[in-house]
């Protein structure tokens, strides 16, 4: 199959199998719940890499695995309905993709085991897991450890841009405080005042960053959120719209017109969800399983944005960089 092909395949509500693939599963055949926040479309390029990290714990995926795929497309009312909808057909495992899809499958159901793929959720601090190396229940996963890595990326903005005095941070109040306060940490070392301003969906995005602009910010720190990585070309066009150089976990906002990106590789992650699914559906238990957390991080700076932004990037940065988009 094509990949165009298996990708469209993948970007339906529900993802199914050919039936010919169907024709060769037995009942013993693992199924597998995946419940995204954002966009089909989206949701269709995580599951391939899901697929490849099911290969690595020994499934022909997907002729031996089926998944039960539904995405929200950017709503989060939808993730508690959809996570019941996965639920009823008797998956194996759910895998839940950021906070709120997490929260809905924790509530759901205590028996059926979770892998989540979570960058906003400190684990411990939040109760899911007893400890990383042993999270105990049903659940593990993938997770950042915050709150330090968060400061880092106001730390960037300043070093960017030594006279910054004003930015702005686009919250999803959805994810919790902790990047938040992380954020607000760090500026106040930075001598650096906050603007706060809440988008719940994409469709806030316009109105966040008037807002933004209005109260006069210089640049705009976006933490990590399941609305940020589907709508990065959106984000990277309205910074360079209201002139803001901006910063955010995701690497690939700076190479689609962004100032800055610090942070790990989405897909690699999503392949890492993969592998720890596969485990759990041969016999591993969640409740030992230690939770994984991203050991390798790419800063990504766009010097055609810096330009056109009148900034000039000091050496110091430049030589950081894992990749420069001239």
């Amino acid at each position: 199959m094509r990949r165009r092909e298996f990708l469209r395949l993948l970007a339906g509500s529900t993802v199914a199998w050919p039936l010919a693939a169907r024709a060769q599963q037995t009942s013993e055949i693992p199924r597998f719940g995946f419940v995204y926040q954002g966009s089909q479309a989206a949701m269709a390029l995580r599951i391939e890499a899901i697929l490849s990290g099911l290969r690595v714990s020994g499934y022909a995926a997907p002729a031996q695995v089926e998944i039960v795929g539904r995405a929200a497309e950017g709503d989060p009312a939808r993730i508690v309905p959809l996570v019941a909808e996965v639920i009823a057909k008797n998956v194996s495992v759910i895998m839940a993709s950021g906070p709120l899809a997490l929260n809905a499958a924790r509530s759901a159901t205590r028996s059926i085991p979770i892998v989540a793929i979570d960058f906003e959720t400190d684990p411990v601090a939040s109760g899911v897991a007893a400890s990383l190396a042993r999270p105990g229940g049903n659940i593990t996963g993938v997770f950042l450890d915050f709150p330090d890595f968060t400061a880092k990326w106001m730390e960037m903005l300043v070093e960017s841009n030594p006279k910054l005095s004003r930015a702005g941070v686009l919250w999803d109040p959805d994810t919790g405080p902790v990047q938040l306060d992380s954020v607000r940490k760090a500026a106040r070392t930075l001598n650096v005042q906050l603007e706060v301003v809440e988008a719940h969906r994409a469709s806030d995005f316009d109105g966040a960053f008037l807002t933004a602009n209005q109260r006069g910010v210089g640049a705009m720190v976006m933490p990590s959120s399941p609305l940020i990585a589907p709508n990065v070309q959106v984000l990277a066009e309205l910074a360079l719209r209201h002139r803001l150089p901006a910063i955010t976990l995701f690497p690939d906002f700076a190479r689609a017109g962004g100032l800055l990106a610090y942070g790990p590789n989405l897909l690699s992650m999503y392949r890492v969800t993969g592998v720890l699914a596969g485990k759990v559906a041969r016999g591993a238990d969640p409740a030992a399983l230690p939770i994984e957390r991203p050991t390798k991080f790419e800063t990504v700076l766009n010097m055609r944005t810096a330009q056109a932004l009148g900034i000039s990037i000091p050496t110091s940065l430049l030589l950081r960089a894992d990749e420069v988009i001239e």
